[in-house]
């Protein structure tokens, strides 16, 4: 064992000048480590990227000079589509404008409607106006009385109004007069949350005769309180609150004819269902059919 350990020792080929160079790279290395990264590879990493932003900064006016290149091409390019999407837009601002104010007027109503669509000059339009659908501003207008001005109508329009406007919007749209004719158009789900706000008695009834209308080519959901609406539709759910073991509960529960035409007659004479109000609620069902 000595004689190995002897061997081995007489072998190593010492040199201090080596060493101190090792010594002298141990310790810049831990001096970078601890400003540029927690190891060897992050601070190579950090001096490649310096290395690129060095390249660039050299490089900064050709990089300038095809970015604002770049710039320039695709401003043109916003431009030229914003532009059409405009011409677009007009064209079907008109339509819909035709169609909805028919759509309204036919909801017990009688006001005159308008899509006005504000579209900025190509070469002055600022650039903070820009938006991935276009530099158009689109507000609906509205007069619901003889001889007024149109107004925006969020400014004039009732509750009851508003939400006859917004049925009749949905059905210009949705029954396929704004859109592209196809062979078989995609089912779809609308949901209509309390639109009977503010409304009842005639406007009531043509709610409901619209809902009905849209609903032969679209499924309907419709949450309503009032029972010329409820009356036309197709399947009626009651949704009731209940108490069990100290916790509130929902349940649906989705009537038959005859529970529907008695929850038709409550909605009508409130707790208390009587003959009359069934009877009543039997003919507005049988009318709505």
């Amino acid at each position: 064992m000595s004689a190995s350990l002897r061997d081995y020792a007489e072998a190593i080929n010492a040199s201090p000048e080596r060493l101190a160079e090792i010594e002298d790279r141990l310790a810049v290395l831990d001096r970078l480590k601890r400003k540029y990264g927690k190891s060897a590879t992050e601070v190579i990493a950090f001096g490649e990227e310096v290395g690129r932003r060095l390249a660039e900064v050299e490089d900064r006016d050709e990089i300038l000079k095809t970015l604002r290149a770049a710039l320039s091409a695709a401003t043109t390019a916003y431009r030229t589509a914003a532009t059409a999407v405009s011409v677009e837009r007009q064209v079907a601002a008109t339509k819909l404008s035709r169609l909805a104010e028919a759509q309204i007027n036919s909801l017990a109503m009688k006001v005159r409607f308008e899509v006005a669509v504000s579209s900025p000059m190509p070469e002055s339009a600022e650039q903070s106006g820009w938006t991935a659908s276009g530099w158009d501003e689109v507000q609906y207008h509205i007069a619901t009385n003889a001889g007024e001005p149109l107004k925006a109508l969020d400014q004039i329009a009732s509750g009851g109004e508003m939400s006859r406007v917004m049925l009749a919007l949905k059905v210009s749209v949705e029954e396929g007069a704004m859109k592209p004719k196809r062979k078989s158009p995609t089912p779809r789900t609308l949901v209509f949350d309390e639109i009977d706000v503010g409304i009842g008695g005639r406007a009531a009834e043509a709610v409901g005769q619209k809902l009905k209308s849209l609903s032969r080519g679209q499924q309907v959901l419709c949450v309503t309180h009032l029972p010329q609406i409820a009356a036309f539709a197709d399947q009626h759910f009651v949704v009731e609150k209940r108490e069990s073991a100290g916790r509130t509960k929902m349940q649906v529960r989705l009537l038959n004819d005859q529970a529907r035409t008695h929850e038709v007659a409550r909605m009508l004479s409130g707790a208390t269902v009587t003959d009359t109000s069934l009877q009543h609620a039997a003919q507005m069902i049988a009318v709505s059919r």
